[in-house]
């Protein structure tokens, strides 16, 4: 009778499981099958879960329009630079706070959580009047430095408890056989912390291939737009174009989607790293 109830009970959790990840997942399925609707189909009185025809214009229409190239180009060198700045930048910060007994850590640590919860709507005008003095408002410059605010928070606290889990005898041989503090940071602690690495990077690519406000805020200019930009221009004022959002959405989410499906090994990993360290 206690296995019945427990196999019922193990069924009765998958069920839900799988309920919950079905209902999250459904706008993302509704996204991509909308992407191959007309707009007929799409606005149907009686709309349909599998799509009719496949109808491919909204994607033809995508790759012989220009601007959308350009767009998927100013997304990945903001996201490929903001990711590189953010990791080069908390890499050493995050292995001081770990290996430094210093006065004042769980301040730091604490302005670090308290920076990493502030949303980054509220931060865009502070950093807009900043870069403006500067004059880098209209360029990749600006944008990057403003994903590089966002995201360091988080990458140094998760690099903070891989560094943890690291054994400080390793540094003290790498010392004695003569090895420099920056040779043993960039010869044996960093490769040890691979996982916690491929985690960081992933995220902070992520972070900034989806960030809207800062490119909002910052690239008044059409040619410095990401795609999440780019994707306004399918609203106007007098409807939008449902199908080409839909096939723009799509399109963009597969660069997210090929980062989890071929770290994902590296991610879980990197998350629980150092989980136990304080």
């Amino acid at each position: 009778m206690g296995k019945w109830k427990r196999r019922y009970g193990q069924s009765v959790r998958c069920i839900i499981g799988l309920l919950i990840v079905v209902i999250f997942l459904f706008p993302i399925y509704w996204m991509i099958v909308s992407s191959f609707k007309s707009s007929g189909e799409i606005f149907s009185s009686s709309p349909s879960l599998v799509p009719k025809s496949l109808y491919l214009d909204h994607y033809a229409a995508l790759f012989r329009n220009a601007d959308f190239l350009v767009y998927i180009k100013n997304s990945l060198i903001i996201g490929i630079f903001s990711m590189a700045g953010a990791i080069l930048l908390s890499a050493p910060l995050s292995y001081a706070l770990a290996r430094k007994r210093m006065r004042g850590l769980g301040v730091i640590l604490f302005v670090l959580i308290i920076i990493q919860m502030v949303p980054g709507n509220s931060m865009a005008l502070p950093l807009y009047a900043m870069f403006s003095r500067w004059h880098i408002t209209n360029s990749y410059l600006g944008v990057v430095l403003a994903n590089i605010t966002s995201s360091l928070p988080f990458i140094a606290l998760v690099l903070r408890t891989s560094f943890l889990g690291i054994p400080a005898v390793l540094e003290d041989a790498a010392k004695i056989d003569g090895c420099s503090a920056w040779g043993t940071f960039l010869k044996i602690i960093l490769p040890l912390t691979r996982p916690a690495l491929v985690t960081c990077a992933a995220f902070g690519f992520i972070f900034a291939w989806g960030e809207f406000i800062f490119a909002l805020v910052l690239l008044p200019e059409k040619s410095y737009w990401p795609i999440t930009m780019g994707m306004r221009t399918f609203i106007g004022q007098h409807g939008t174009d449902w199908g080409g959002l839909m096939a723009t959405a799509t399109l963009s989410s597969l660069p997210v989607i090929l980062i989890f499906i071929f770290t994902q090994r590296h991610i879980v990993g990197g998350i629980t790293a150092g989980s136990v360290k304080g």
